[in-house]
Parts: C-alpha cells; structure tokens; sequence
C-alpha cells in the first residue's frame, strides 16, 4: 500500500513539474526561415502562444532596438488581423545604397480583427527584416501581449549570458556570421565561372584554329605530290613517244 502511495506521488509530483515547465517556457519567441546572417536579409517569425486558459490573445506589439536599427522592416499579412508600422527619426542616418536613411521602423502592432488567439493557440506572425547588423551576435526585441479581459503580459526582460532565463524574456534572433552570399561572393563566383567558360571557349577555338591548320598542311602536301605524280607521268609519256616514233 506504502509503495502503491509513494509511487502515486511521485507521478502526481512529476506531472506538475512537467505542467509548470511547459508553462513557463510558452512565451513570445522569434525564429527566422533559414538563416540570419550579419550583414544580410531574413524572414523571422514571431510564435505567439496563448497562455490563459480563460483569454485570448487579441494584440502584438513588437518594439524593433534602436541601437541597431533596420533601413527595410515589411510585415507579411496575416488573415484576421490587421498590422500597423510605426517609424521614428533616427538620431544617426543611414546610408543604404547610397542614400541616406533618415527615419526607420521602430514598433509593428498587429491587432485582431476577425480572429483571435485562444486557449491552447499560436499563431505566427511574418517579417521581412534587413539590412541586419554586422556588428551584433543577437537581435532584442521588446514584446507586449495583449488579452481580451485587459491583461497585458511584458516580455522585455532581456536574458543575460550564463544566466537563469527571465520569467517573462524578450525575444532574442540570434544572427549568423556572414556569408560571401550576403556581401557579393555570388557575383565573383558567376564571374568567376563566366571567366572559366570564355577561357574553355577560347582553348576550344585554339584547337580548332590548330585542326584547320593540319588540314591545309596536308591538303598541300597532297596537292604537291599530285602535281609531282602527274609532271612524271607526262615526262614518261613523252619519252614513250618519242621511242616509238624512233623504232
């Protein structure tokens, strides 16, 4: 019976550790597609779960830092909801293809329109970011949550390397070193490539110039000895004749 108990227990125990872990790790997170490389473009998304059981979630806000901030930031729509950009002035313009950037986006709200994020959801939301920075390993960004009876949950505590994770952490996109992709490898390796090709070219013309030029050696070769061929015959015609005339 004793065993019977302890072992109920320690089930009961394990379960609610398991319930708690899962609640507290269902927070605002951001993931990009494939990869976020310094220097370069991504497509991130920001997982919004619902964590009450007696709410939905109806708003998003996302605050973008300010201390890298980013010339191009455009939001993927979502059906249900409708998507707002704020832009600030920049203390530093940017220079972004030669032109000077003087104001950037500095906070994306999404607000429920005909659908909401209930109990037991998630839903994703889509953005395009870049140019990233070059001069980061990781990207912050501050997130409010909202719920239909008022409640707003803040994820802005921002988690500190070798720490304990924050009970509400901000969402962090971690960036990958850069690519030669990202900074115009991809184009010397096309030229690269064209290079190689036009030189492939340029040997195939060699050799066939070279095939031409055994061609006309030997037709002239050919042609030398043919004319040989027939002056001997002539001069043994002519000696023939002459021979016969004399008999």
């Amino acid at each position: 019976m004793n065993v019977t108990r302890i072992a109920l227990a320690t089930g009961v125990a394990a379960t609610s550790v398991l319930l708690l872990s899962g609640t507290a790790f269902a927070h605002v997170s951001v993931q990009p597609q494939g990869e976020a490389a310094k220097g370069g473009y991504a497509t991130v998304n920001f997982k919004v779960p619902n964590e009450r059981d007696d709410a939905s979630t109806v708003k998003l806000e996302v605050n973008l830092p300010t201390e890298h901030p980013l010339a191009s930031v455009m939001p993927q729509p979502v059906p249900g909801w409708k998507v707002e950009v704020t832009k600030s002035k920049l203390a530093k313009p940017l220079e972004v293809h030669g032109k000077q950037i003087t104001e950037a986006v500095s906070k994306v709200t999404w607000t429920a329109d005909s659908s909401k994020i209930g109990p037991g959801q998630f839903q994703q939301f889509p953005l395009s970011l870049g140019r990233l920075p070059e001069d980061a390993d990781q990207m912050v960004f501050k997130a409010l949550q909202t719920y239909d009876n008022k409640e707003v949950v803040r994820w802005i505590e921002e988690p500190k390397e070798g720490g304990e994770e924050p009970e509400s952490p901000a969402p962090v996109l971690q960036l990958s070193a850069a690519t030669e992709d990202h900074h115009g490898g991809g184009a010397r390796d096309a030229s690269a490539k064209d290079d190689a090709k036009n030189a492939g070219h340029a040997e195939d013309k060699k050799s066939q110039a070279a095939s031409d030029d055994s061609s006309d050696s030997t037709a002239r070769v050919l042609g030398i000895v043919g004319i040989l061929v027939g002056a001997a015959g002539l001069a043994f015609g002519i000696v023939a004749g002459r021979r016969r005339a004399g008999a």
